[in-house]
């Protein structure tokens, strides 16, 4: 399972316009689906049943801590390097800049007090937008994801997913919104009407 920032349609479909013409020369990336573009908060390889009402009290009360936001989805870059990238992703624009971060220190640190393990590498907001099978360099790529800025949104809410390896499309991931948080002094957590609909996208646990 993870904890997810999810870009709303307007944001996903802009993106997915200005990428669609360039996608086709790049025939060695596996480009992900739009429809499962998010900017993972937390990490969580497993998910005990018995530790999962308390995790998504912890997260509720993680997201009343914080603020909505305004985000934009701008620029982007290559990990680990634009010389061997593995993988391309498309930035953020965040203000203000502080309030994601929180949010996700606050996600990891509810898995954490559940007694949930939660992926220890440090946070770096983006979405992943390609794989390569080998390293590749990706400068190219990255000078064209500079010059890209999206339509800007309000942050309300997160999402808890979980994530079905190889039971999507072409053995792709299929993704199961468990249940979305306000932030701030908002409403109690939605459990997700219906694990199919992107309504706030379906991502996949590991």
């Amino acid at each position: 399972m993870f904890t997810a920032l999810l870009p709303p349609e307007p944001a996903v479909e802009d993106l997915e316009e200005f990428l669609a013409p360039r996608q086709e020369v790049e025939p060695g990336f596996r480009w992900t689906l739009a429809e499962h573009w998010h900017v993972t908060l937390g990490f969580m390889p497993a998910v005990a049943d018995r530790n999962l009402d308390d995790l998504i009290e912890r997260l509720q009360r993680a997201g009343a801590r914080r603020t909505p936001f305004r985000v934009s989805i701008a620029g982007g870059g290559a990990l680990p390097n634009p010389a061997r990238a593995r993988i391309l992703y498309a930035g953020l624009d965040v203000d203000p800049g502080e309030e994601l971060h929180r949010l996700a220190t606050g996600a990891r640190a509810a898995a954490t007090k559940s007694g949930t393990e939660v992926d220890g590498a440090r946070f770096h907001a983006h979405l992943t937008l390609a794989r390569t099978g080998r390293p590749v360099e990706a400068t190219r790529w990255i000078r064209v994801l500079d010059a890209y800025r999206g339509p800007a949104w309000t942050a309300t809410e997160f999402a808890l997913i979980r994530s079905y390896l190889g039971e999507g499309p072409r053995r792709r991931p299929r993704y199961e919104t468990v249940a979305t948080f306000p932030l701030g002094r908002g409403q109690p957590a939605d459990p997700a009407p219906d694990s199919g609909q992107r309504g706030h996208a379906q991502p996949r646990p590991r």
